[in-house]
């Protein structure tokens, strides 16, 4: 019987003193591939139990990012911002030791505090308002966070000036560089050692207030008040906790932090599908104690660690989908704020669900889809050419009310806070409102699954052609499209989507597993989708045969 959903118990409790030791003590093996610095699409990521995520690794990039600076000719200040996971204070002292002797202006949390992914961004933004882009004394920022991964992992992720997730470019000069230094026994690291730093060397920023106070330019803060709309978050022990006490404070809002609590072995959570302790906002299993407390408020919202991702719950229809709530978000927004361009473009990641594709049609708005990865909604948002991006993973940003840029990181606290207005404003729940965008445009059965693939048959699907795919027709309808190339930006896929007028599936391969990701949605229901995923599997392995 799965444990999934179900509290956690003493035994799947990591040990955080081991944890913390091991970040100092064990010492990587540039040789062993999983042990060098690699960055996925939020960072480098690992574990100091493995040997992937230790003191050498962080000292090795924070010099790699000073020397990237130099050569992309940054002089501004860095911020600098950790999430509650308990190697996040390690390796931000890490970092602060390699930028202090670097020279660098840092600048950390004046209330030396957690700063969640879309406060670091809006820190970046706000400091860079009016500079061009060629401006030496643009700041850009680190934030120290694997995101919703388990307690046992710590995460290093580098934001440029136009405070985005970094392009592949960046991490991969940054990463290069690391593995040298660390390859080289770290030579060519300046490092002054924290306990010599004076607080005169680090400069400091109020992350939380600035943010905080600048939602009334985003939000319908007012809505939300004067209809009374009784919200509960959940931070799930991440670093929104104080952020949204203060919400509640300054906007005057009748929303109550339903778990304050924050240790870094999340003894309070719920086990995620794998039964292992995971901040999932988008979990029913990781938000199963939240969904259980759906009738004591109007709104109940989560966020993973650093805040970058939301879940909405209701007293209707409890955890919504994320792919749901995105079709509502974009339904709402576009209609709602009258100052944004008309001529603004709707962003999607191309493996997020059809309805949003029906909701921009309806609205006459064009649709960006673009490869999985927030990073390449950053220009849209920072020019105001797309109003809102989006991914299926939960993660969004939009918009100021002015059409200005916001952040150009995922912001989960704004989403949360997005559904309280929606209910303020129309009179019902995003839930409902979703209900009724099904009845006109089909209900939508949504699925992600693993299948088996080596590394070769990995490589072969990462590079597949279009005409690879021989079939033409998928569950019983006629092929309108196959991609290797997103639509919407022409960049590489990194795999294969398949397209009909009700239906379409998508297969990449993973970056940590011998499987592929296969995605398929229908508009006929699930066992319609079930016979997509079917025929997937088969259009793949012919697709890979060939290949």
């Amino acid at each position: 019987m799965t444990r999934a959903g179900q509290p956690a118990e003493a035994s799947d409790l990591i040990d955080i003193d081991e944890l913390i030791a091991a970040y100092y003590d064990l010492k990587p093996d540039p040789a062993v591939p999983e042990q060098r610095v690699a960055f996925g699409t939020s960072g480098h990521r690992g574990s100091s139990l493995s040997a992937s995520f230790n003191e050498t690794h962080i000292l090795a990039t924070t010099q790699a990012i000073v020397d990237y600076r130099k050569a992309q000719g940054i002089e501004g200040p860095l911020f600098l911002g950790r999430d509650t996971h308990g190697l996040s204070l390690p390796a931000e002292r890490s970092a602060i030791e390699v930028l202090v002797a670097n020279g660098v202006d840092v600048r950390v949390d004046s209330r030396d505090s957690w700063v969640p992914t879309p406060a670091l961004s809006h820190a970046i933004l706000t400091y860079n308002r009016g500079k061009d882009a060629a401006d030496p004394t643009r700041a850009d920022g680190i934030v120290v966070t694997p995101s919703h991964n388990p307690p046992r992992d710590g995460g290093f992720k580098y934001n440029p000036p136009n405070g985005g997730p970094a392009d592949t470019d960046a991490t991969g000069w940054i990463a290069n560089r690391a593995n040298e230094l660390i390859a080289a026994d770290l030579e060519g690291v300046a490092r002054t050692p924290f306990k010599d730093l004076d607080g005169e060397k680090l400069g400091d920023y109020d992350f939380r207030d600035a943010y905080v106070r600048d939602l009334a330019n985003i939000i319908d803060v007012e809505a939300i008040r004067s209809a009374g709309v009784r919200i509960g978050a959940d931070p799930l022990g991440g670093a929104s906790v104080e952020y949204w006490a203060l919400i509640a404070e300054v906007h005057g809002l009748d929303l109550t932090v339903v778990n304050p609590d924050v240790d870094p072995t999340w003894k309070f959570m719920t086990l995620d599908w794998d039964e292992k302790i995971r901040m999932d906002p988008s979990s029913p299993s990781a938000m199963a104690a939240l969904v259980a407390r759906r009738d004591e408020y109007d709104i109940l919202t989560g966020n993973d660690a650093d805040a970058d991702r939301h879940g909405i719950v209701t007293p209707d229809a409890g955890l919504m989908n994320p792919n749901h709530y995105l079709a509502v978000a974009i339904d709402y927004l576009y209609s709602h704020r009258p100052d944004w361009p008309t001529d603004a473009a709707v962003g999607k990641t191309l493996v997020s669900s059809m309805i949003i594709d029906r909701v921009a049609e309806s609205l006459g708005r064009e649709l960006l889809e673009v490869p999985v990865g927030f990073k390449w909604f950053v220009p849209g948002l920072l020019d105001g050419s797309v109003a809102f991006g989006g991914e299926e993973s939960a993660g969004a940003s939009f918009l100021r009310k002015d059409g200005s840029v916001w952040t150009t990181d995922k912001d989960g606290i704004l989403l949360c806070l997005l559904a309280s207005e929606i209910l303020a404003v129309t009179g019902k729940t995003p839930s409902q409102r979703y209900a009724e965008l099904e009845a006109e445009f089909g209900a939508s059965a949504y699925q992600r699954v693993d299948a088996p693939a080596s590394p070769a048959q990995k490589a072969a699907l990462g590079k597949l052609a279009p005409e690879a795919v021989t079939a033409t027709e998928l569950a019983g309808e006629p092929i309108t499209a196959k991609l290797s190339h997103a639509p919407g930006n022409g960049a590489a896929i990194g795999g294969l989507k398949v397209q009909t007028e009700h239906a379409w599936f998508a297969a990449r391969p993973s970056g940590t597993e011998d499987v592929y990701k296969l995605y398929a949605e229908s508009l006929r229901g699930p066992e319609h989708l079930a016979q997509v995923q079917a025929e997937a599997r088969d259009v793949v392995s012919q697709a890979l045969a060939g290949a």
